[in-house]
Formats: structure tokens, sequence, C-alpha cells
């Protein structure tokens, strides 16, 4: 049977009138999904008891269910894996800032980057998510705040997986989360972040959303790019600067690029120069992350004078830069580790 979790309102309508039902029953079905939270058709009590059979021999509501859960001391931060029903686990982060709840969902179970210092990719992609999938981690999440009347306020797609690489799914997702009857979300409250693959921003730079494009640097050339991210051989340093520029100047929206710091690695003051020298005069800003530390990767977090002189060298060579806000680092909050764990 067809899931109907993470349709939108016309592909709703299109299987409602399939069944020779009226279009407006798409519409009442589609905000018991995502406004009401139902997860199942009995619970939509403005149908007929007759209606609402037929329904559940036509289709099914399929969500994502709690596997494990994390809570930092602080309580700013929880982490979640969740499991869909073929027993495939994704995480997700649940982060209460000072500017509302962000959270962080991920576009692939797994990773197959291979980037050098991360978790999500030790055990390679197991698959793509779909739209609803990706969804229901954000459903999941928001009907956890609706309990203390809150809400989610921005999205980040950062969580394993490489967006770009499932970017049709990512993209009806962001759609979605857009939509009235969805979480109502303005699209500059959502982030997409790519490992820097170069026609997935260049088409992204078309779809005329104004969302954040936040690209993973975490080096100014391209031999040590490569060796932390082997995705730099097909996509090299230039290529990737170059989409970006492109995705600033067609969008207006200023870039966000990721630069994780690793101690002793590339957060001396050369590299400094050379990232300055690299985004010179671009629509942009650099997160700074201090690396948090997976036990299977033999890098270090630097000292926080080394993490202060780096940021400081940026900012005044007229780069902005901020070192990220730590959130979870007690509860492995770093992308793959817990989903790790229980592999």
């Amino acid at each position: 049977m067809t899931n109907i979790f993470g349709l939108n309102l016309d592909e709703l309508t299109a299987l409602i009138t399939a069944l020779k039902l009226p279009k407006f029953r798409a519409r009442q079905i589609i905000e018991w999904l995502y406004l009401k939270h139902a997860t199942s058709f009995d619970q939509m009590t403005n149908l007929s008891k007759d209606l609402r059979e037929k329904l559940s021999q036509e289709f099914i509501i399929e969500r994502a269910k709690s596997w494990d859960r994390l809570d930092s001391a602080d309580g700013k931060t929880t982490k979640f894996l969740l499991q869909f029903g073929d027993g495939i686990g994704v995480e997700t982060v649940l982060m209460r800032q000072s500017y509302g709840n962000s959270i962080c969902v991920s576009s692939q179970a797994g990773c197959n980057m291979g980037c050098a210092f991360c978790a999500s990719t030790l055990h390679g992609m197991a698959r793509n998510l779909s739209a609803g999938e990706i969804l229901a981690q954000a459903m999941f999440i928001q009907e956890l705040l609706n309990e203390t009347g809150q809400q989610i306020n921005n999205i980040v797609i950062m969580g394993s997986g490489e967006p770009m690489l499932n970017y049709d799914n990512v993209l009806k997702f962001i759609r979605l989360v857009h939509e009235p009857y969805c979480l109502n979300l303005g699209y500059r409250n959502i982030t997409v972040s790519t490992s820097g693959i170069v026609p997935g921003i260049e088409k992204l730079a078309q779809e005329n959303i104004p969302i954040t494009l936040s690209i993973s640097l975490h080096a100014p050339n391209n031999e040590l790019r490569t060796a932390l991210m082997p995705i730099n051989k097909r996509y090299p340093l230039e290529e990737v600067i170059r989409a970006a520029v492109h995705y600033a100047d067609t969008t207006k929206r200023r870039i966000t690029y990721e630069y994780i710091l690793i101690d002793k690695y590339n957060d001396n003051l050369q590299q400094a120069e050379e990232l300055c020298r690299l985004l010179k005069n671009q629509l942009a800003n650099v997160n700074l992350i201090p690396i948090n530390p997976v036990k299977e990767r033999n890098f270090n977090r630097p000292s926080p004078i080394r993490i202060k002189t780096f940021a400081r060298y940026l900012n005044d060579h007229h780069i902005t830069a901020t070192v990220r806000q730590e959130m979870g680092a007690d509860i492995n909050a770093a992308c793959g580790q817990l989903r790790n764990k229980h592999l």
C-alpha cells in the first residue's frame, strides 16, 4: 500500500481523485497528517467511518519510531536515533538556542563521502531517505515541542549524508515544510549543507528559494582538503568556490563556509592566511568548528588559544568568522556517533 506521509497536497489530491473522492478530502487528510499529527485514519474524525475504512485499505501512514535518545547535561541538546519500517536508523538533533529551536536532520542513512574526521561515513551509506522520512524526523521533534507550546524555528539539513546526492527528495522536503499545511517554515530559516557537490550547488541556485547554503570547506588548499575530503578529487576547491560565488550572486544569500578546526593540522596561521586569500571579497562568513573527537579517528581538538588565534586572524583580515557554540559534546552529538553505537 502507498505511504501517504511525505506527500504534498497535489500528490495527495491526485490519489484521492483517483478513488473518485472529492478534492477537498485531500486537504482534510493532509491537515490531519501534518497539523494534527494523526498516525491513523481512525483519528480523522471529520471523515465518515466508511471513508476512513476505505482509506485504510488503500493507504498507510508510516512515521518514524524512537530507537534511542540522549540528552545533554545542560538540557539544551537532545539527540534522537529514529527507526523506519525497514529497520534503518537515522540521527536527528534538537538544539534549544536563545533564538529558537533548531533541528538538524539527516538526508541519508549513513554516508559514503569518506571524510577523514567524520563518524557518519565509518559504515558507508545504507540508502537515501525519502522526503517523507526526512519530514518524519522534523515531525517527531515538533510533536515533542508541542507538549510545551513550542515550535521548530530553524532546520539545518546537516546530519548524516550528502544532501546534494539525494537532491530531489531533499528539495521536496524543503518545499513541503514551507507549506502552511505543514510546518509553515520560512525558506530563510532553512539551511542545506554540502561537501561541495558542484552540480547540486548550481542546480539549487536556479530553484528561486532563498535558503542558506552551507559548504563544508575544512581546508584552504586542494592538497589538505583532498586528504580530509576525498570528494575534492572530483570537485576541487576552485570549482566549489566558483559555484558558491555563483550561488551568492544569484540568490543574494550569504554563503556559510564550515571549517572544522583540527589541532596542528589545519589550524595554523599559514592556513588562516590562505583562507583569507581564498574568500576575499565574497558574500560569505566562516563558521569555525572545533572538532568533536571521534574515537575511531586520530584527530584532536585545538586548545582554546589556538581556536581564538585562528578566528581573530580571519576577522582582522576582513573575513567574518565565528566559533560555533559547542552543543551536545557530552552526548556524542557529532554526526553518526549514536547510530554507530547501535550498528
